[in-house]
């Protein structure tokens, strides 16, 4: 074998892990920190030879002569899974014949932009809407139903705020009884609306029968036209990587296997910041390409400047490949479908011309924290029930909620492109929660907006504690306010109005009930520590005598408990009418556990009612919130984190239960289910999110789910994946791993007028970088070597040879010491 000139001038005792080193065999720790003393103390020339290495895996064509040349650049080409690369799929070469990673198609750009969105909106009569109804005419439909909807609450809440004047001492003729009668007139009416959405959820699954539904509207072997093509799409933001592609390689296999698999091409579209990640990110995505050879077209994009978060990276996406595609499929981070869930979404769009968004319905699973399996077993039991609620009053104007969904792209593109809010303050400038709003835009423009409630084979996680929850909450509420100022835009229809006050309301009714609660106590204060008033209008007659009626409260007080209950147990009735309590651990089970749920639920609901009160309140006075990916694994709440978050409202309810049992000990058994909430809360937030909990709760068959009875070949091959997946490799590694190296420095084009300009200054912080350690480097320094190949290139041979180079870049594990151990 023909050696290479490094391994003739490197001293014959080291002579051999050279040669290991060149022909990219194991090395074990001591081995390879002998070769790199060896390189060290080698002589100019071979200090050059090994560069020139590095170089033939960065940039220049292989030399035939030498095997150890052949043998790395066979690994790299293995890594591109491409025995002979292409420019459009993993490996490429540029016109001066150097290696380059190309992980996206070729550009078809196509216009998308937020032309006067928010002024007066004409709808264009050009025929782009070819179809009405997928069956029936569901919108007039849809018109009696909502009007009905209405009609149910006010009467209702009508009755409801006659008992509640009878409970009243004066009532209601006092301004402080008129402002808690407005404020339980308005808290019922919101509880109505749910209860009589989970009731007629319940009369939809009950009969099973549904002309409106739209996964009804395409069999499953209907022909697919060539051009329909399918770009799922993922954004992401500095998350998991192990679990992202988990997830990503369970949708791709399951939609390899089937024959629509030709229709579908996936991308990755990185915003991620943090250039540790970034490097996990496309370490992954070459791993996968790798696994799926030629059955599935895997793309990975990164965003150099990420402007307007989740939907501008979407938005631009569509402007660079949009035109490829006739549909696009969103999924989260931590989203997994079934390929027959994909397939079917396809023919749902190709059978319904009008449709221009289908949300499907997720389940939720792969969470084992106890907070995160109730919430798991709620989504998976109740929800059902209110999402065909919805279903029954939206039809084709109902929400989407950003992901597992698949919208038309041409309308999308042309009508749905978002642009700032005007003003100062957190409820201006780039909209947050955009799925609302894209899909009012699409309605606007003529096109239906569906949610297949029925349709199986879509799965996402719940927050794994309660904290993480709340900080997910945040965000929601900023962006549901900001969505509030939309109410009045022209031309939406009076659906997705009522969705954007609907979506505000589920954050502004937490403040309208604390402010309820203070002012009942206010009102039990005015009574205990003054006198009555007898007279309380001029020129009366008679007096008037306070009452008060416990038995009215009472009865009150189990109707709204009812209201809020009943959906659960009429969940339990569907799933017993269609036999399938065994899915949620048998009838035992499923009862023992929604009482189980329950009572954590009235638990909690007092500590959530403090917070988005919070939220609220801060979004009001103009504070942002920094718009933060969430946690994509198991985490559990310490101690002190829950005493820092919970600390306050713990005092609060402490305050509260003793002011109220000095007022009237007889009252404090009316506020103890908050106030007691609230004192137990530090606790509660801590024992909820721990795994332990969860899995005995498992055992003992509580808060199960049909994804755990019988697991969904995807889900079991996602915890599969991320139970195999080592860690992904790093910035360092990407430094000092030959092959990780090679990666990153053939990911990017050098810019030659650029680095002509800055060459010096890239040099300099080489240098620094070279011997002050990785940990010398921010992030935003680390991102600019990413981006740079030759200083990235020459940072690598330095790390590896020069006496200067820290320690800290011969820590990192290298890939071959596990293989050669």
């Amino acid at each position: 074998m023909e050696l290479h000139p490094a391994a003739r001038l490197i001293p014959d005792a080291a002579g051999e892990l050279a040669r290991r080193y060149l022909d990219g065999i194991a090395l074990a720790p001591a081995e390879r920190q002998a070769a790199i003393e060896a390189a060290t103390r080698a002589p100019k020339g071979a200090a050059n030879a090994l560069h020139a290495v590095h170089e033939s895996l960065a940039g220049a064509p292989a030399d035939p002569r030498y095997p150890a040349l052949a043998s790395l650049r066979r690994r790299l080409d293995a890594a591109l899974h491409e025995e002979k690369p292409q420019p459009e799929d993993g490996a490429g070469l540029d016109v001066h014949g150097r290696v380059r990673l190309v992980s996206t198609p070729p550009f078809n750009r196509t216009p998308m932009a937020p032309h006067r969105w928010l002024a007066r909106f004409k709808r264009r009569r050009d025929g782009e809407v070819r179809s009405t109804d997928p069956r029936g005419h569901w919108q007039a439909q849809g018109v009696l139903r909502r009007l009905g909807l209405v009609a149910l609450i006010i009467v209702q809440t009508y009755v409801a705020a006659h008992f509640m004047v009878e409970v009243l001492p004066y009532n209601g003729r006092q301004p402080l009884e008129l402002a808690i009668l407005a404020l339980f007139v308005v808290l019922f009416g919101w509880i109505s609306a749910g209860f009589w959405t989970a009731l007629a959820g319940f009369a939809v699954l009950a009969i099973g029968h549904d002309r409106f539904a739209i996964s009804r509207t395409a069999p499953d072997d209907a022909p697919l036209e060539q051009g329909a093509r399918v770009a799922v799409v993922m954004p992401i933001c500095n998350e998991d990587v192990a679990r992202v592609y988990a997830g990503l390689r369970a949708t791709c296999e399951s939609l390899a296997a089937r024959p629509e698999a030709s229709h579908f091409d996936f991308y990755v579209l990185s915003d991620t910041g943090n250039p540790d990640v970034r490097v996990g990110e496309v370490a992954g995505w070459l791993q996968l390409r790798r696994a799926l050879g030629h059955s599935m077209r895997l793309y990975y994009r990164w965003r150099q400047h990420r402007i307007k978060k989740k939907s501008g990276n979407i938005a631009d996406f569509c402007r660079r490949w949009g035109a490829n595609y006739r549909y696009m499929v969103i999924l989260d981070a931590d989203s997994v479908m079934t390929g027959a869930c994909l397939a079917r979404l396809l023919r749902i769009m190709e059978a319904n011309p009008n449709a221009g968004i289908v949300q499907t319905a997720p389940h939720a699973a792969g969470r084992e924290t106890l907070h995160a399996r109730i919430q798991q077993f709620a989504a998976g039991a109740y929800g059902p029930l209110f999402t065909a609620g919805l279903h029954f009053w939206q039809l084709g104007e109902a929400h989407y909620w950003g992901h597992n969904a698949i919208i038309r792209v041409a309308p999308f593109m042309r009508h749905c492109a978002l642009g700032r809010l005007p003003g100062d303050g957190a409820l201006s400038g780039e909209i947050l929660s955009h799925d609302f709003v894209e899909a009012a835009l699409m309605r606007r423009a003529g096109w239906a907006v569906w949610i297949a409630y029925d349709l199986p084979g879509s799965y996402e996680e719940m927050p794994p504690n309660l904290i993480d929850e709340l900080t997910r909450d945040r965000r929601w509420c900023q962006g549901n306010l900001m969505n509030f100022r939309l109410l009045a835009l022209h031309g939406l229809h009076p659906a997705h109005r009522v969705v954007f006050a609907i979506g505000a309301m589920a954050y502004v009714s937490a403040p309208l009930w604390f402010v309820s609660l203070v002012l009942g106590t206010a009102l039990l204060a005015v009574h205990t520590l003054t006198d009555p008033t007898y007279f309380t209008q001029p020129h009366q007659l008679f007096p008037l005598w306070p009452e008060w009626h416990p038995d009215w409260a009472l009865a009150l007080f189990s109707t709204t408990a009812f209201m809020l209950f009943l959906p659960k147990f009429l969940s339990a009735l569907v799933f017993a009418l269609r036999g399938q309590m065994r899915i949620f651990g048998g009838a035992t089970g499923l009862l023992a556990s929604i009482l189980a749920e329950m009572l954590v639920s009235m638990l909690l609901a007092p500590v959530r009612m403090l917070f988005h009160t919070q939220f609220v309140v801060t979004a009001l006075m103009g504070w942002k919130v920094r718009w933060k990916s969430p946690p994509r694994e198991d985490s559990e709440t310490s101690w002190t984190q829950a005493i820092r978050r919970h600390g306050v409202h713990t005092l609060i309810g402490l305050a509260w239960a003793g002011f109220v049992g000095w007022l009237d000990p007889k009252f404090l058994y009316w506020l103890l289910p908050v106030a007691g909430a609230l004192i137990l809360s530090i606790p509660l937030s801590v024992y909820t999110s721990r795994v332990s909990l969860g899995r005995r709760a498992r055992a003992r068959g509580l808060f199960v789910i049909p994804e755990e009875i019988a697991p969904p070949r995807e889900i079991h091959q996602t915890q599969r994946y991320l139970e195999q997946s080592g860690p992904p490799p790093d910035f360092s590694r990407a430094v000092v791993d030959p092959i990780d190296n090679a990666m990153a420095v053939a990911g990017r084009v050098t810019d030659p007028v650029l680095f002509k300009r800055t060459a010096a200054e890239r040099m300099a912080l080489a240098e620094r970088a070279l011997e002050g350690g990785p940990e010398s480097l921010t992030a935003a320094e680390k991102t600019l070597l990413l981006g740079d190949p030759r200083t990235l290139s020459y940072l690598h041979f330095e790390a590896w040879t020069s006496p200067r180079a820290h320690a800290g870049w011969r820590q990192p594990a290298h890939p071959w010491d596990a293989k050669a151990a």
